[in-house]
């Protein structure tokens, strides 16, 4: 399936002036907040249409982090027809439901989306160029990390001085998650702290970590032979560097409950609400307390 890219220029800043009770189509609509954000598409973007009828007027706005089955459900109860989802829609990258043509569960995923009169829209490359970064902007917020931001580099944070450990169990407490690992001494004595939500990679989780005003790095998710590993290596050298792992969904699922809020000056008169996509992972703990 061939998706055509989302021209911003098509649409002018001009339809700002729209009111609120005149139809807003959800390509106008994605044209005003790609331009609010004051950020130029890339040329090989991925914040494109991924499903739906780009002409369908909008009821309704939902953002969420990643549009699973289940945010498309309540989606639906909720009267919200415009998904605007930070990750991709069909399981890979550029949304190419070539590589899973016939699967029955993607299938079932579009067919739903038809049959409800679905739009998606991703919101990716645009909303991380926004100036301040939109998502590392709420992940912040939820942490309460603000008044210890870098004025220099805003991944960087000067805490209170604490242990990985207890730092690990601030971040498991701010942001609910059940699954945050640890590479290297969690005893370890820490208060310069870079953050990097999401899955940043190789280079730049590295370039990170190697820093001498870095000792502990909080990222997303990163390979098990990369990022991790480094970690790893550095712990046993006797460097104090240490890894906190989030999880992708939970380090950025703060970003696009603040982009609603956001979307509310943007696109006033639209009931707009932010649906959480969930962390993916249980655990052992997890299990064990659940009701069943």
């Amino acid at each position: 399936m061939t998706i055509a890219p989302l021209f911003v220029a098509a649409f002018s800043l001009a339809a700002g002036a729209q009111t609120a009770k005149a139809p807003l189509t959800a390509s106008e609509a994605m044209g005003r907040i790609i331009g609010a954000t004051g950020a130029a598409l890339p040329a090989d973007t991925v914040d494109t249409l991924k499903a739906g009828d780009p002409n369908t007027v909008v009821t309704g706005i939902a953002t969420t982090f990643m549009d699973t089955y289940e945010v498309l459900e309540r989606a639906v109860t909720d009267g919200k027809n415009l998904i605007i989802t930070h990750e991709p829609t069909f399981y890979n990258h550029r949304d190419d439901t070539t590589i899973l043509a016939g699967d029955a569960v993607q299938a079932q995923k579009l067919d739903y989306i038809r049959q409800h009169h679905l739009v998606v829209y991703r919101f990716h490359d645009t909303w991380h160029l926004r100036q301040p970064d939109g998502i590392l902007e709420g992940v912040i917020e939820e942490l309460g990390w603000k008044p210890y931001q870098s004025g220099v580099d805003p991944h960087l944070f000067t805490l209170p001085p604490t242990t990985v450990s207890q730092l690990a169990a601030s971040l498991r407490s701010r942001t609910g998650s059940r699954s945050i690992r640890v590479v290297g001494d969690a005893r370890m004595t820490v208060t310069q702290v870079g953050l990097m939500p999401g899955a940043a990679g190789l280079t730049r989780q590295v370039k990170m970590l190697e820093r001498d005003d870095v000792q502990v790095l909080v990222a997303g998710e990163s390979a098990e032979w990369e990022g991790v590993e480094y970690a790893q290596d550095a712990a046993a050298e006797g460097r104090h560097k240490a890894l906190i792992l989030l999880g992708h969904e939970i380090s950025e699922e703060a970003g696009m409950r603040y982009c609603a809020e956001w979307l509310k000056g943007i696109l006033p008169g639209i009931p707009i609400e932010y649906l959480r996509a969930g962390e993916p992972f249980q655990t052992t703990e997890s299990l064990r307390s659940a009701k069943f």
